[in-house]
């Protein structure tokens, strides 16, 4: 089974490539979603609760509490982030050998942090998401909540976008139509498909 590893900065259009896979018929691992789904959960609560015990509200995660002691901690991101990752991991690596099992041929995996945290030995080939600088920069500060000092952390906390291009398998762009991101998409599916993956 072929294993896309789907990565790219904030607001580089990434959830709109997995939007294109998914509706052609290819699963999607949202990584993002997995997250906020461990935090409305207990297993979530039940493992940060020694780190973070005051993020912790009914036994589950409050995202927002725990936003502010982190930024109070910063010194406990790390470890907060080592545990959020492996269990993301376990989760990803269970819902590729479930696909795998029922002989799915190609699934997507979409990891923000893909190279940042080694995931790309999970995966048969890198497709990197990218727009121009000052595009990612607008379409990240129309984001409820974000202000230029966030994005300026988050940016802070992720690998170059040139970096990111250079390690990569694939690189779709995005700063053109829906309809051109569509076609670029379904190009680089080909070409992957064919065991073209460099």
């Amino acid at each position: 089974m072929i294993v896309i590893g789907l990565t790219g900065g904030i607001a580089m259009g990434k959830s709109e490539v997995a939007k294109i896979l998914a509706s052609d018929g290819i699963p999607v691992f949202d990584s993002d979603l997995e997250v906020h789904r461990l935090y409305d959960s207990g297993d979530g609560g039940k493992l940060i609760a020694d780190i973070a015990p005051a993020a912790i509200s009914n036994g589950k995660v409050d995202r927002h509490q725990l936003a502010s002691i982190v930024v109070a901690q910063p010194a406990l991101l790390g470890e907060l982030e080592k545990r959020v990752h492996a269990e993301i991991r376990r989760r990803r690596l269970g819902f590729i050998a479930e696909e795998e099992a029922k002989g799915t041929v190609m699934v997507a995996v979409d990891i923000p942090l893909l190279f940042e945290t080694g995931a790309e030995r999970d995966v048969t080939t890198t497709v990197v998401v990218s727009a121009r600088s000052e595009l990612q920069r607008e379409r990240a500060l129309k984001r409820p909540g974000m202000t230029p000092e966030k994005l300026a952390l988050i940016l802070q906390r992720q690998m170059p976008d040139d970096e990111k291009r250079r390690r990569a398998d694939h690189v779709i762009e995005t700063n053109g139509s829906l309809e051109e991101l569509s076609q670029r998409v379904r190009d680089v599916v080909h070409k992957i498909r064919k065991g073209n993956s460099r």
